[in-house]
């Protein structure tokens, strides 16, 4: 398949420099219909990737194409119109706005997959939460309402950077369900992920960043059964005991 009828997100080449550091040394990923995980230490470069196809950092060489289409350049407003959402690190929410207040900024109505009432079923947390400001949510609501946001705007392709982090096991169980049923539904999904267990159950595959580069590109059940593997990329196991 050539990467111009590619209809996902393909990622060729890219380099990123901030002064005299190379962060992005020549990276290559496609996201298609499937999930994918990108997994690695801290530092690599994951989050610089995420910030480059979102049009938050603008790469010095390489591609970015998405729906076929260059979106190299444009900017992150531009890329949002065209299908792809963010949730980045940290859990940007604002503290003067109340839960439904920062949903209906994004919804788009009832005649979308994802709508408020869906986020309310999804999330029972936040329904239970709808008039708290942003400062009154616990780290996992406000991670739950982060990830809401993003898929109110209904898009084909949404990046999620470390959405377990920090958050309890329970809710971690019901995270990878809703992201496993985003796949089925056929968005796109690009998971950043240091929990090797939720990349690993999300995704079908995974590529694993070593200081700038993809370093392998696997099968996530080839990547969760191999814990030499795990240790020599991630300098971590899985911990299926």
């Amino acid at each position: 398949m050539s990467a111009a009828s590619f209809t996902g997100l393909a990622v060729s080449d890219l380099h990123v420099r901030f002064g005299e550091a190379h962060i992005l040394q020549g990276v290559s990923l496609e996201v298609g219909a499937a999930p994918v995980a990108l997994v690695g230490r801290n530092g690599m470069g994951k989050t610089t990737l995420c910030q480059c196809v979102m049009g938050l950092v603008a790469p010095a060489e390489g591609e970015i194409r998405f729906g076929g289409e260059s979106i190299k350049g444009l900017g992150a407003n531009r890329i949002a119109r065209r299908g792809v959402a963010l949730v980045p690190q940290g859990r940007r929410t604002f503290p003067s706005l109340t839960v439904d207040e920062h949903l209906r900024l994004v919804s788009q109505g009832k005649s979308v997959p994802w709508t408020i009432e869906r986020v309310y079923d999804t999330f029972p947390r936040l329904a239970e939460r709808k008039g708290n400001g942003g400062t009154q949510l616990s780290g996992g609501e406000q991670q739950m309402l982060a990830i809401s946001r993003a898929l109110l705007m209904n898009p084909r392709l949404v990046i999620m950077d470390e959405p377990s982090e920090g958050l309890a096991p329970v809710i971690v169980d019901h995270l990878i369900d809703v992201l496993k049923q985003l796949g089925r539904e056929g968005m796109g999904v690009l998971l950043v992920e240091q929990n090797l267990r939720v990349a690993t159950e999300v995704a079908e595959t995974v590529a694993i960043m070593v200081t700038g580069r993809i370093a392998a590109t696997m099968p996530a059940r080839q990547l969760a059964a191999d814990e030499d593997l795990q240790k020599r990329y991630l300098g971590v196991s899985s911990g299926h005991h």
